[in-house]
Order: structure tokens, then C-alpha cells, then sequence
């Protein structure tokens, strides 16, 4: 089985990202942040997107705290927002298609288990993927409010496992993140990173099992034709 992160790794989903944090912002007052500085905030889903833009260093006086009340109210915003200009400009980075349909089937002609899991909400995650062609390739899209904990928690990527039957030996994630890497670390399974997504610094320092510069790198990182994931054996 093959689980992908969505943001940075299927989808470059910045400037959606980026805008929809600084309406938000904007509607309540705040400053615009920087596009470079929203997207290092991504990763660990929503909520913490939100918070984090709401107490960059030097816009809350020494020990004040955020207030809850404007984070809530914020958080909200930026959840409708996003909703409605998610697809405005994300696309599917080159090379994403042609790799998955490469790696849909096994050598015997049955499907190759793949799924998503992402720290973004599942709603906007399933209606991104759908929107961009992505969904038919997935059995399941889990998103950061689809349970209890959020990556690098393992639950999802092994609730993702039960379902599809394998083994963590059989299990790859794929993401551009230390989050993602950390999440494969947490249940046992391979990795591989894409240093071409939103936070390719925190990736390196992961020492995923595999790093590749380009998604349309991901069959050939694999070894299509092989009827398991088959990495180097970790040091």
C-alpha cells in the first residue's frame, strides 16, 4: 500500500492556503503575512495554521496569550473561506498523474491499495481531490478531523493498513514533510519524501528512506512491477 499526503505532495495547494490565512487576518484587523512565512506554518493542519499565523513573534506583547475567543472566531473564517476558494489556484504538481496511474495496478493486473492522509480537514480534502481527478485512484481520503489525533500520530496510517490488509513491510508513506516522516516512523513503515513540496527543510532533517526531486520520480523510486514496496533496508 502507497499513502500520500495531499498538501506538497499530490497538490500544491500554497496560494489557496496563503490567501485564504491573510482574508482571515485581514477581516479581523490583523497585518498580511508573507507567503513564505504562511507556508512554513503548513503541515499540521488547520487549526494550528491559524494559530500560528495569530501569534507570530513580536505581535503579542512578552507572556500574553492568545486569545481564544479571536482564534475561534478567526478559525472559523478561514474555514469558510478556504471552503469556498480552495480550487482557485491548486493544481496537481507535474508528473502526479501519470505516476499514480503507473502505480494503480500490480503485476498480477489486481489494484494497488492507495490512500490519502492529511492533516488538512477532510471536507476540503475529498472535494480538492475530486475536483483535481485525484479521488478515483484513492480507497479511502482521511483528513485531520477524521480521528481522534492528527499525523504524526500513526492512527490513521494503521487504520489505513487494517483496511487494505497489509502489513507495515508493505507500507509506504509518501510526503513532503518531517510531519509526514514522522507519522511512517510512529507505525513502522517506509518513507519516502518529495523535496520539492512546502517544507522540504524539515524533510531532510527526517532522513526519509528515499528522497526524490520530482513526483513523476515516484515509479521509478519503486520499481513498478514490483508486487510489494520494495526500499533499501534503513541503516
Amino acid at each position: 500500500m502507497i499513502v500520500f499526503d495531499l498538501d506538497g505532495t499530490l497538490i500544491d495547494s500554497r496560494q489557496d492556503l496563503c490567501n485564504s490565512v491573510n482574508a482571515a487576518l485581514l477581516n479581523f484587523g490583523l497585518k498580511p503575512l508573507p507567503d513564505a512565512m504562511i507556508a512554513g506554518y503548513i503541515g499540521d493542519g488547520a487549526a494550528m495554521l491559524i494559530r500560528r499565523a495569530l501569534t507570530i513573534p513580536g505581535e503579542l506583547p512578552p507572556g500574553q496569550e492568545l486569545d481564544e475567543g479571536l482564534f475561534n472566531e478567526a478559525f472559523a473564517f478561514f474555514l469558510t473561506y478556504y471552503r469556498a476558494h480552495k480550487l482557485d489556484y491548486t493544481t496537481v504538481y507535474p508528473g502526479v498523474m501519470d505516476s499514480l496511474e503507473a502505480l494503480k495496478t500490480l503485476p498480477d493486473g489486481q489494484q494497488r491499495p492507495m490512500a490519502v492522509l492529511t492533516n488538512k480537514p477532510v471536507g476540503p480534502a475529498r472535494a480538492i481531490c475530486d475536483g483535481l481527478g485525484l479521488s478515483e485512484y484513492f480507497f479511502s481520503i482521511y483528513g485531520g478531523d477524521s480521528f481522534q489525533t492528527k499525523k504524526p500520530d500513526p492512527m490513521g496510517l494503521m487504520t489505513l493498513m487494517g483496511e487494505a490488509g497489509v502489513t507495515a513491510e508493505q507500507t509506504l508513506m509518501v510526503g513532503d514533510s518531517d510531519v509526514d516522516i514522522r507519522t511512517a516512523r510512529n507505525a513502522g513503515v517506509w518513507t519516502m519524501g518529495c523535496s520539492f513540496g512546502l517544507a522540504p527543510e524539515t524533510l531532510h532533517e527526517a532522513e526519509p528512506d528515499v528522497v526524490v526531486d520530482q513526483a513523476s520520480a515516484w515509479a521509478a523510486a519503486l520499481g513498478v512491477g514490483a508486487a510489494a514496496v520494495e526500499m533499501p533496508i534503513r541503516g
